[in-house]
């Protein structure tokens, strides 16, 4: 990365920078009926929250959430009261998009859940002028000379001004401090493992902030973003950027950590063997009170004193406490047992013979399987002890008088990783949560061959300088336990559970519904025998998906939250290994089919998919800086080997639901990064191969067709418009739609739907007068952004062209939505019937193959481009059409035409 580019990156990352804001960013069937309401009362409104999974917190833990609100309903001075159980909580709230009209869309939230409190949670607005309940120990930042003291009450964290290499100076509770300095590491490798027999150099990076940002500063919610690089031990290099936020509660020792790093090296040299971030751990107590704990599979716990007072002779008698007890038992439950002057004789010679554990560590290399080891010290080898599927990824190292655990979120699912304490028996253990376990071979990011295979032959379209990972990203989510004791075993296992898979509060989703968040769609509705079969060809499908992740084992580092794209049934495998047909990339839309299936059910697995879906495909197929930047990559073996670079991948429209619904900030930044999509297109024309230039287009600052490219980049202006309340965003989108407005065929003119584009005015303008046709044009999320976008334009003449075009786009994968919306408009019952009539599912079940046919039994896979489609095509069809929807159920089987009975 080029000093310059870096610095456009970073911007105005000058040392010691710190800018403090008090305010905010600038930017199913398990929901009972009495929880779902119909439109708000516009005078005075009441919304009911639910727990993601149905179930309390196991431990207090802060939260944040988003609630969309009804056009020209809630003022954007509005206040708002929390409440569960007939009490009251503390609520911190913020606007996240605005209406037209400047009425609130989105409000994000934060409060602080007490262990155990059940759902359903009111949020109710409040007259003008009464303030929300703050905290009742409010949360605090202060700037001082030297450093940000964060204060929740019960934690008190120290940050250290920019420039610094540790992103934490320390963390203390009740005066006591409990975890010392925080940095980033990486460990580089000069080349890739493929050669055992040759040693690779390796160099050690540590985190170099550039830039602290205090985004919010209580009183319930504090963030503290941090903006940096890894600089290099002995070659003082500074290469891969990073982005990280911590996250305080009021009244929390817990803190959340978004880190997301940057890649801008070179994939043909640079070889990450270690990423990771290491944290050191006060020791004061005597060795036999001292302790690491990790979690296993589910609330498995693996819980040990780095000195186990036990020998040969056994427990009894040898270390007691004042009673004559035996303290063994006390010792593993993590209670303080006698230090050496409290221990006879016999005792203390005991202690001195038993062996002192220095380093332990958890690592998950595959999806597989873990393994847990030990060992006494450096010149001596690791020691074996316990074994398991799936890690859920935390760990412990401290003493009776206080520590830090550590929670690495989808620890397992996103491998190879570990959990590693050292020098446990030193003054202060070192604890660290590696991304990227040092023990795996080094990360490979290169291409997965040396030479392209050709559309014709593998579809896949690789070219020159395009099959690189530079500009993409990754983010991990960790979360921070400091603690004044060692955890007891129920509450390290609560711990476990939260860092694995945090509580998320929502709404119902006939709430999301009514409101229109996120446009149009359907609930889900088995109220009629059509509307079952319907239903239950959409569950199959996800179902189907939702098994695949697990059997197929779709995880990794890099790979966790995609799906593939298309099925080798001969095989019985994903085409994983041929161009064009592995990784789906947001392909036909597969983040808005599942972030719909959330909506319209509340079914907390499709969320947790959408969630790890949307991670990915926002991070890692997509460029955030760089000649690409905003563009995503083309669905292909390796997530950024296709070289075909588009707008329609990095669109900030496949992010917004994540975003809207939890506040996410790294989802805020990647929708925001998505913005430069409409400059990098000018050097990558999306149709550069398929429809090269010609005479005429030099006239033109870039082409792009109406559908995908347009509707892409119409939807990072939306998204933009709607967070900011800056007008020049709605002005490009108005301007093009005008400009289709002019053009003879609307939304269909020219060749391929290919117009000139000027990124500056968002003009468009006609490369000639034919009527153009292009099949994908609104299959890439295009028709869902629109449907919602036409709720805020009020532009009589656009929102013809657009049900013209809906009700004669030409040949279409997602020809039944676009007639379902068309007849919504218009009311002409043959579009309604069409619509209908193209509904089609897998609605039978799916083939079990077993071995030795395939590896493992397993179900056999299908068209990822089909699914994704066809479910979307049905959540809109039974919205747009409802007055039109036979009763009687279908006949068919497998990918059935579900409406040939009427």
């Amino acid at each position: 990365m080029s000093d310059t580019t870096r610095r456009e990156f970073l911007k105005d990352a000058a040392l010691a920078s710190v800018a403090i804001t008090t305010g905010s960013i600038a930017e199913g069937e398990r929901f009972p009926v009495a929880a779902q309401p119909g439109r708000p009362d516009t005078a005075r409104q009441s919304v009911q929250l639910f727990w993601l999974d149905g179930e309390a917190p196991l431990v207090s833990a802060g939260v944040s959430w988003g609630v969309p609100w009804e056009r020209g309903t809630i003022p954007r001075t509005a206040t708002f009261n929390l409440s569960a159980g007939g009490k009251n909580l503390p609520l911190q709230t913020w606007p996240l998009a605005f209406w037209p009209d400047g009425s609130l869309k989105w409000s994000g939230f934060a409060t602080v859940a007490p262990a155990g409190l059940a759902g359903p949670l009111t949020l109710t607005t409040l007259p003008a002028g009464v303030p929300a309940r703050a905290a009742l120990t409010a949360l605090t930042v202060r700037n001082e000379s030297k450093s940000i003291v964060v204060d929740t009450g019960a934690l008190k964290c120290t940050i250290p001004v920019a420039g610094s290499t540790n992103l934490i100076e320390s963390m203390t509770i009740d005066g006591r401090r409990v975890a010392g300095a925080g940095q980033l590491v990486c460990i580089l490798q000069d080349g890739p493992d493929s050669d055992a027999e040759q040693t690779k150099a390796r160099e050690k990076f540590l985190s170099l902030i550039k830039k602290i940002t205090v985004e919010q500063a209580g009183p319930v919610r504090a963030v503290v973003k941090f903006e940096g690089v890894h600089k290099g031990s002995g070659s003082n290099r500074e290469w891969l950027p990073f982005h990280l936020r911590l996250y305080f509660y009021a009244g929390q020792t817990s803190v959340r950590m978004v880190h997301t790093i940057f890649f801008d090296g070179d994939q043909e040299k640079d070889f990450i063997r270690g990423l990771g971030v290491t944290f050191s751990v006060p020791m004061r107590e005597e060795i036999q009170n001292r302790h690491v704990r990790f979690s296993g599979d589910g609330d498995g716990l693996w819980s040990e004193p780095i000195q186990p007072l036990v020998g040969r002779a056994g427990p009894t008698r040898i270390v007691t406490d004042a009673n004559g007890a035996d303290v063994y038992p006390a010792q593993l439950e993590g209670l303080r047992v006698p230090n050496r002057a409290q221990m006879n004789p016999q005792g203390i010679r005991m202690v001195d013979s038993w062996a002192v554990w220095d380093d332990f560590k958890i690592v998950q290399i595959n999806p597989t399987g873990f393994t847990i080891q030990k060992r006494t010290n450096q010149q001596s080898t690791w020691l074996f002890s316990a074994a398991g599927r799936h890690a859920s990824g935390m760990v412990f190292a401290g003493d009776v008088s206080g520590g830090l655990g550590v929670s690495l979120k989808n620890f397992w699912q996103s491998y190879p990783a570990e959990l590693q304490v050292q020098n446990a028996s030193s003054d202060a253990a070192q604890l660290t949560a590696w991304m990227w376990s040092p023990e795996a071979q080094a990360m490979d990011l290169r291409h997965y061959d040396t030479r392209a295979h050709g559309l014709e032959a593998a579809y896949e379209d690789v070219q020159k300088g395009n099959s690189t990972p530079f500009g993409i990203a990754r983010t991990s989510e960790l979360t921070l336990w400091p603690s004044d004791a060692v955890p007891s075993k129920p509450i390290a296992a609560a711990m476990s559970k939260n860092g694995a898979a945090g509580p998320v509060l929502v709404t119902s989703p006939q709430y999301l519904h009514d409101v229109r968040a996120f446009g149009i769609w359907s609930v889900r509705d088995t109220s009629t025998p059509f509307k079952a079969a319907v239903e239950a060809g959409l569950d199959a499908t996800l179902n189907l998906y939702i098994g695949q992740v697990d059997q197929r084992n779709w995880y990794g580092f890099w790979n966790y939250g995609d799906v593939m794209h298309s099925f080798d049934k001969p095989r019985h495998v994903w085409r994983y290994d041929l161009g064009g047909m592995a990784w789906d990339n947001s392909e036909l839309g597969t983040d808005s089919w599942l972030w719909f299936s959330f909506l319209r059910t509340g079914r907390a697995d499709i969320f947790r998919m959408a969630e790890a879906m949307t991670r990915h495909t926002g991070e890692v197929d997509s460029y955030h800086f760089g000649p690409m930047a905003g563009l995503g990559t083309r669905h292909g073996v390796s997530h950024w080997g296709d070289g075909a670079k588009e707008a329609r991948i990095g669109q900030a429209a496949f992010r917004r639901y994540y975003y809207y619904l939890t506040t996410d900030e790294r989802t805020g930044d990647v929708m925001r990064e998505a913005l430069q999509a409409e400059h990098s297109i000018i050097a990558f024309d999306p149709m550069r191969e398929a429809d090269p230039p010609r005479a005429g287009d030099e006239k033109f600052v870039a082409r792009v067709r109406s559908g995908p490219d347009w509707l892409a980049i119409a939807g990072n202006w939306m998204t933009a418009w709607e967070r900011t309340s800056d007008s020049q965003w709605r002005d490009k989108i108005l301007a093009g739609m005008k400009s289709m407005e002019a053009m003879p065929y609307g939304f269909r003119t020219g060749r391929n739907m290919l117009m000139g584009f000027d990124p500056a005015t968002g003009i468009l303008t006609a490369r000639d007068k034919s009527q153009g046709r292009y099949n994908l044009a609104t299959i890439m999320g295009g028709a869902e952004l629109m449907f919602e976008l036409n709720l805020s334009i009020d532009d009589p003449a656009w929102k013809k062209v657009w049900a013209d075009f809906c009700a004669d786009s030409g040949a279409s994968i997602s020809l039944g939505k676009l007639q379902a919306y068309a007849y919504s408009v218009n009311k002409n019952p043959g579009l309604a019937q069409s619509a209908i009539d193209s509904l089609r599912f897998r609605i039978s079940s799916p083939v079990l193959v077993r071995p030795p046919n395939t590896l493992a039994p397993m179900e056999d896979g299908t068209d990822t481009n089909g699914s994704s489609q066809d479910s979307l095509n049905a959540i809109a069809v039974l919205e747009l059409c409802a007055d039109k929807l036979p009763t009687v159920a279908p006949k068919g089987g497998d990918s059935a035409n579900i409406a040939q009975t009427k």
